[in-house]
């Protein structure tokens, strides 16, 4: 399938966050809606409210119709069309022979860390961070060492230096990134990642890079790609199409090697790497290269709701401090100076507001006192579940 090279259509285009009513939405089957009870609004779990972007929808209607729910064979039809999709829009140039696809991100994480690690060894990850990058480390029974973000969200190099300076004289074995962050929306900045990669390269440490959310940068920033850093020839980073086009369903990922990585790779049993999805390769594939349009789409939208939760928070969530995010559609709320939210903020909102959020303490030591609001819905439903918030606030 040959990328779409045709110019954008004039004229305005519906925001793809404002198709689904709430009705529509509470029929969906989903966790995000399955859940919680019918009166709660759930704001929590990464999914966006929204339709399918048109291409993806036809390209699995086109291997239904045939019948492909066979297994996947194309080694490098998903790591060519990440390569068109990054030379687009991060003028990056993706080697497809230093990937491998995976059935997910996480999954692809979690065969790096067996390959390139050894029993003992000691895993940094930023705090706050994304639940599962403390957990599957240490579930291989890997130690993981928390380096916190500075208090406005960005990389802070002397606590990560401290963290690779290790204890004991132990140094860590790998650093995970989270680019942009999850759950602050952090974009990283191409100074702060060379920084990284000096660091990285002075204690030995080898960088895996999680840039799920690359495409989801929102206007004002720019992603860039930790492994177009020099640098970082012996790191890794792994993609996915699933969070900016919604298909988190359809499972499908890959893993890129630097130029000096590629024999980890295929270290990695095969059988482990190529059990993803057809359907879910098809969908990423045909997102990749045919729905950019939509996504800028989303983009917009998103901004848009970012905007809109920040005054709503402003008005309505007085001493709940909010930064904006750079990326994503992931605010992380910090009710840590709003004395009926010690301790559990998220826990507060489900049961006076009827709001579900993410509870901070699910992303290690910088979480408590903190909840993540997911704001990829339509913008009526994030107004509604700001103001039940603010409500239940009210003395």
């Amino acid at each position: 399938m040959s990328p779409d090279t045709t110019a954008r259509s004039r004229g305005p285009r519906p925001n793809p966050l404002g198709v689904l009513s709430i009705a529509d939405l509470r029929r969906r089957s989903s966790i995000k809606w399955q859940r919680y009870p019918p009166d709660v609004l759930p704001l929590w779990v990464a999914e966006m409210d929204v339709l399918p972007a048109p291409p993806v929808t036809d390209a699995v209607r086109h291997v239904m119709a045939r019948g492909e729910t066979g297994y996947s064979y194309s080694v490098l039809e998903y790591p060519e069309a990440l390569g068109y999709f990054a030379a687009r829009r991060w003028d990056w140039e993706v080697d497809p022979e230093r990937c491998r696809t995976a059935s997910g991100v996480l999954l692809g994480y979690y065969e790096l860390l067996k390959a390139i690690t050894r029993p003992g060894d000691s895993v940094v990850v930023n705090t706050p961070g994304y639940g599962p990058l403390f957990e599957l480390p240490r579930h291989l029974g890997l130690t993981v060492v928390e380096a916190p973000l500075t208090a406005d969200h960005r990389i802070d190099l002397a606590a990560l230096r401290g963290a690779f300076e290790g204890h004991g004289g132990v140094r860590p074995s790998v650093y995970v990134l989270c680019s942009p962050h999850n759950p602050t929306g952090t974009v990283h900045r191409a100074d702060e990642l060379s920084a990284v990669a000096d660091l990285a390269g002075a204690y030995g440490v080898r960088v895996i890079s999680d840039e799920i959310l690359a495409p989801l940068v929102l206007p004002g920033a720019r992603h860039v790609p930790y492994l177009s850093i020099a640098g970082t020839e012996d790191a890794f980073a792994l993609y996915s199409a699933s969070k900016a086009w919604n298909l988190s369903g359809l499972k499908a990922a890959v893993t890129v090697a630097g130029s000096e990585s590629a024999g980890d790779l295929r270290r990695i049993p095969p059988d482990m790497l190529y059990g993803l999805s057809h359907v879910g390769v098809k969908a990423d594939v045909a997102a990749l290269l045919h729905a950019g349009e939509w996504l800028d789409d989303l983009l917009a939208a998103l901004d848009g709701n970012r905007r809109l939760l920040t005054g709503l928070v402003e008005r309505h969530l007085p001493g709940v401090r909010l930064q904006a995010p750079e990326g994503a559609y992931l605010a992380w709320l910090d009710c840590r100076d709003v004395p009926r939210l010690e301790g559990d903020p998220a826990g507060f909102f489900l049961e006076h507001a009827r709001v579900a959020l993410s509870p901070g303490d699910e992303f290690g030591t910088g979480g408590p006192g903190h909840a993540r609001l997911n704001f990829a819905t339509n913008p009526e439903i994030l107004t509604e579940a700001v103001h039940r918030m603010g409500a239940a606030l009210d003395p």
